[in-house]
């Protein structure tokens, strides 16, 4: 066939066909030429070709597998002489963040692995059983597959339902032994993956949920199956060395499961957004574990200082200033009727939550002041607002005495607030003070000295019997200046916190040892309640 079609490839174009002796012949007309067609069949293949077109998917896979297993058995092998070398090319020189950083490490993944194989064996027996009672045949293979499939994230239970599933299609002519298996799947894996896991895991890993997905995808596509077995426990090692490293503290920003920004940035954002509900709600869960005092100190207090350092290099105009004094003012009115440092009936679970917690000690200065009863007041403390807290400067001064009120009101001293154009010649004179006994001069910066002097003197003029506190609430700022700012401004106390200044009104009473008792009767009366 070849043969032939080649002699009718080498013909010459001009050569006429042979025809018939009776055919009349015309030169002029074309006889249409009609290919060949040609059909290519490869041969029959053996055995050992069908073997390796069978084999060959399997190898990268298999061969991936067991170098992680050399590579395994060797680590394990000289574990010691690796983790100095390690030390070694980390820095000999801080061998205490290396081996901090080395036991995070070996705790998470420790207790990763234990809780994995607890859950993972505790859901094989569940399944095993369930399939023995339903009558599936095997039923104790299928549950110890089961357990071992579910080490792969994701896939490894619905690859382990496959197979009981098809052979309840083939043994039971009916369709209820396949319903009651697909029922037993669709129940006991959602309720152990997302009910169980999270209650079990809680933070041992580390890692934020989103890093989890990212992480199964990047290490599938690198080492496949195998790479999604490993993928958590790889990533785990590269937080922990964010962690601890400080060049590659982006690990621990993009995977970690701690909040990107510190609790005073938070709540200074949202105060800028005017968002007070969402804050007010994260003051409700640190209130479970701290004093109200204690927020108002390491987390409110240096929101709004980042605010000041904002407003003092021209980043801040006037109007967002308005905008995180009215945001503070609803914070403050939204957790008014929170008791500070209720009795701990249950502890918080939110990260951002514990992440602030985290910053306060349970022995913190001001973490345990007194609630004084109004009953136990001295006669001149008993007005209706016996403390007036006055802003210096500016709207923020003004947020901040907004804090300090609401603070004295929730331990028995009524504050009212004022802002700083009630400061003014003008508007001192007219300032009503009745019942006042002690005023806090409230400011978030001491770069008007003069202010404060002139400040203080006008208050001495309207309440010469009137205690008065300059309130300067300045970022790291030492006793020794604050001790200077109170003697220039002619103040009686200087407080460099809100925490510091309701402990000054309180001394200021008299009952600070009396109102101690109250506080307990307080808290035992709510405890019984």
């Amino acid at each position: 066939m070849l043969k032939d079609l080649s002699k009718e490839l080498d013909r010459p174009k001009d050569a006429a066909p042979a025809l018939g002796s009776g055919a009349i012949v015309n030169p002029k007309a074309t006889v249409p030429l009609t290919p060949v067609p040609v059909e290519v069949r490869q041969p029959d293949p053996g055995a050992l070709e069908s073997l390796q077109s069978l084999i060959s998917p399997l190898l990268h896979p298999l061969a991936t597998t067991g170098i992680i297993i050399i590579f395994v058995i060797f680590i394990l092998l000289q574990r010691e002489d690796l983790r100095n070398r390690l030390i070694r090319l980390a820095g000999s020189h801080d061998l205490q963040r290396t081996t901090a950083a080395l036991d995070d490490a070996a705790r998470r993944l420790s207790r990763l692995f234990l809780i994995q194989l607890l859950l993972n064996g505790t859901f094989g027996v569940v399944i095993g059983t369930g399939l023995w009672l339903i009558g599936v045949p095997s039923a104790i293979l299928w549950g110890i597959l089961a357990a071992v499939l579910r080490f792969v994230p994701y896939i490894g239970a619905a690859i382990a339902a496959a197979f009981p599933l098809a052979l309840a299609v083939a043994v039971d002519p009916t369709w209820s032994m396949l319903l009651w298996t697909l029922a037993l799947f669709l129940v006991v894996e959602p309720i152990v993956g997302h009910v169980i896991e999270p209650m079990v895991y809680g933070h041992s890993t580390g890692l934020s949920p989103v890093a989890v997905v990212a992480s199964a995808t990047f290490w599938t596509a690198l080492w496949g199956p195998i790479g999604l077995v490993l993928a958590t426990p790889l990533t785990v090692c590269l937080v922990v060395l964010g962690r601890h490293v400080e060049r590659l503290e982006f690990l621990d920003v993009m995977f970690g499961d701690r909040p990107a920004l510190s609790p005073p940035q938070i709540f200074y954002q949202r105060m800028l957004a005017g968002d007070p509900s969402e804050a007010s709600e994260k003051a409700e869960e640190f209130l479970k574990e701290r004093s109200l005092s204690s927020y108002y100190d390491e987390v409110a207090l240096k929101g709004l200082q980042l605010a000041q350092a904002d407003a003092e290099r021209g980043a801040l105009n006037h109007e967002r200033q308005i905008t995180i004094r009215d945001a503070v003012s609803e914070f403050t009115n939204n957790i008014s009727d929170q008791e500070d440092r209720p009795p701990k009936i249950n502890s918080t679970t939110d990260a951002e939550v514990t992440s602030a917690v985290e910053t306060v000690a349970e022995d913190a200065p001001y973490e345990d002041l007194p609630i004084l009863g109004k009953e136990d007041l001295p006669l001149g403390w008993q007005g209706e607002h016996p403390v007036l807290c006055m802003a210096g400067r500016s709207p923020i001064d003004e947020a901040a005495a907004l804090m300090l009120g609401q603070l004295s009101t929730a331990h028995g001293l009524a504050a009212r607030v004022e802002g700083a154009q009630a400061l003014s010649t003008a508007n001192v004179f007219r300032l009503e003070t009745t019942g006042v006994a002690i005023v806090c001069l409230v400011y978030m910066d001491a770069s008007g000295p003069s202010h404060m002097r002139y400040s203080v003197r006008r208050l001495r003029r309207k309440l010469p019997k009137a205690t008065i506190i300059l309130g300067c609430w300045i970022k790291d700022v030492d006793p020794g200046a604050l001790e200077k700012l109170r003697d220039s401004a002619k103040a009686d106390f200087a407080a460099g916190s809100p925490g510091e200044a309701l402990k000054l009104c309180i001394e200021a009473t008299g009952l600070e040892g009396p109102a101690q008792t109250t506080t307990e009767d307080q808290r035992s009366r709510t405890t019984a309640a």
